[in-house]
């Protein structure tokens, strides 16, 4: 279970105010509570989806897929997946149809100009290296070593914070998603510099990480949300950040690894980061009806092996639905 967190909410700036600078030496008080037993995620249907029409352009056109750096978190022993043993490969080794979630995520990457991928990795990760090796074009991808992966996730996100600080445009990524393409072709070609997916097509919770939205912002993240918000979809576990919003969320994983035993997961940096920032400063793309799954538990794979692959097999891409409404 995730433990207890206390934190100190950020300030939230007033319409019209600049974006409130991040302290390094801000610390914890408050409370979030224990994180609830396991809800089963919803398998996310193919009708009834919005236009995503922004997936129609036309990838070679300047400014519509801008180039950037992926961040992948791909360190974490899989617990909840093949409990405490120590001996099961990381979950971005995962196959379906014969290919690994990382090769899956490589391949797309390259299609949309991501210049380069960087995973953060800890169990087996000489596994991870050998997949990277095989699959990826030299220069493409490296790795960074989380030596604490068995701890708190925000420590993988900081051990990434070279990157984030890097000036760049971030996509960053959990390792352990199983998608259609277009979730990433929503994301990356979205108008907005820092960009949050929300999938309403979900089943309400304590397990899903949900993004909430009000009047068109986004004004809470995370398991456990507290803000009015006339809209909440699950997130897919991907996000994009411009280079000063990923500066900033560097900084906040920083603060939050610190001391023995943090007690917190990487979702508390980018909503504190959120929290802290102009309002609609993070954007959001709805990617109901994409077919996509995160593998944690036991039934999340063999859903993704059977529900989740036919879906992505039977899904038709926004462009290939506009062609034949315009024949």
């Amino acid at each position: 279970m995730r433990p207890a967190r206390r934190a100190t909410p950020w300030p939230t700036p007033s319409p019209g105010s600049a974006p409130t600078a991040i302290s390094l030496n801000e610390r914890c008080a408050g409370t979030v509570a224990m994180r609830p037993a396991h809800v089963s995620p919803q398998f996310h249907d193919i009708d009834n989806r919005p236009s995503h029409a922004h997936l129609m352009r036309n990838e070679t056109e300047p400014g519509s897929y801008e180039h950037m750096k992926a961040v992948m978190l791909a360190a974490g022993v899989g617990r909840r997946l093949f409990g405490d043993g120590n001996d099961d490969p990381p979950k971005a080794l995962l196959q379906f149809d014969g290919r690994t979630l990382l090769a899956r995520h490589i391949e797309v990457l390259m299609q949309l100009g991501v210049e380069e991928l960087i995973v953060v990795v800890g169990h087996k990760k000489e596994m991870i290296e050998a997949e990277l090796a095989r699959v990826a074009p030299e220069g493409f991808a490296r790795t960074l070593f989380n030596p604490r992966f068995k701890e708190s996730p925000i420590l993988s996100l900081a051990r990434a914070g070279e990157i984030l600080r890097s000036g760049e445009r971030i996509l960053f990524m959990d390792a352990d998603v199983y998608y259609h393409d277009d979730l990433l072709k929503a994301l990356i070609g979205s108008r907005h510099q820092t960009c949050i997916l929300l999938d309403q097509d979900f089943v309400p919770g304590a397990e899903p990480v949900k993004t909430c939205v009000r009047d068109g912002v986004i004004v809470d993240f995370g398991k456990k949300v507290f803000e009015p918000h006339d809209t909440v979809g699950e997130w897919p576990g991907f996000l994009t950040m411009a280079p000063d919003i990923a500066y900033r969320v560097a900084d906040r994983a920083d603060e939050l690894s610190q001391g023995d035993m943090p007690g917190f997961v990487y979702e508390d940096a980018f909503c504190d980061v959120m929290k802290a920032s102009q309002p609609g400063t993070f954007g959001f793309e709805d990617v109901t009806g994409i077919p996509w799954i995160e593998i944690d538990f036991p039934e999340d794979r063999e859903r993704a092996a059977t529900e989740i692959r036919a879906k992505i097999a039977a899904y038709k891409p926004m462009a290939e639905r506009v062609g034949d409404a315009a024949e």
